[in-house]
């Protein structure tokens, strides 16, 4: 089923493809109804959903319970945040001699994979470290 190319998909695409982030539908919402101010969150949802379904977007279900968007469709990894949900691209190829050696030691039909690193970004591992330092500061006083 061909699906045409509304108002609303494409500025929804065009507004993905300038971000540098992997946004959630509502932080899409918000972008686009700059320039579309009566669109409706749940025409943004539906229109990503067909985005992705025609392959012009790829829908990041990643481990936790929002999902995220990106405008990049080649095959890549992402690192997600673990403090505060940041996701950005990881700066690795594609593994795809792991699914040439799982091709013929399952019965399955492997039509790819996915991997997502775990971490956390630059600003909540010095958060992190502030904090522990202020805990130490704390036992040494007492």
């Amino acid at each position: 089923m061909t699906r045409r190319m509304t108002r609303q998909r494409k500025t929804i695409l065009d507004i993905l493809r300038q971000t540098d982030t992997h946004p959630s539908a509502d932080e899409i919402y918000e972008l686009v109804r700059i320039q579309l101010p009566r669109i409706s969150l749940g025409t943004v949802y539906r229109n990503l959903e067909v985005l992705a379904k025609m392959g012009l977007i790829q829908k990041l279900e990643l481990g936790e319970t929002i999902n995220r968007f990106d405008w990049d469709t080649n095959k890549h990894y992402h690192i997600r945040c673990l403090s505060c949900g940041q996701v950005d691209n990881a700066p690795i190829a594609p593994l795809n001699k792991l699914e040439d050696e799982l091709y013929g030691a399952t019965v399955f039909s492997i039509i790819g994979h996915r991997l997502e690193f775990e971490g956390l970004c630059p600003d909540c591992t010095e958060k992190e470290a502030r904090k522990e330092a202020a805990k130490t500061d704390l036992q040494n006083a007492n």
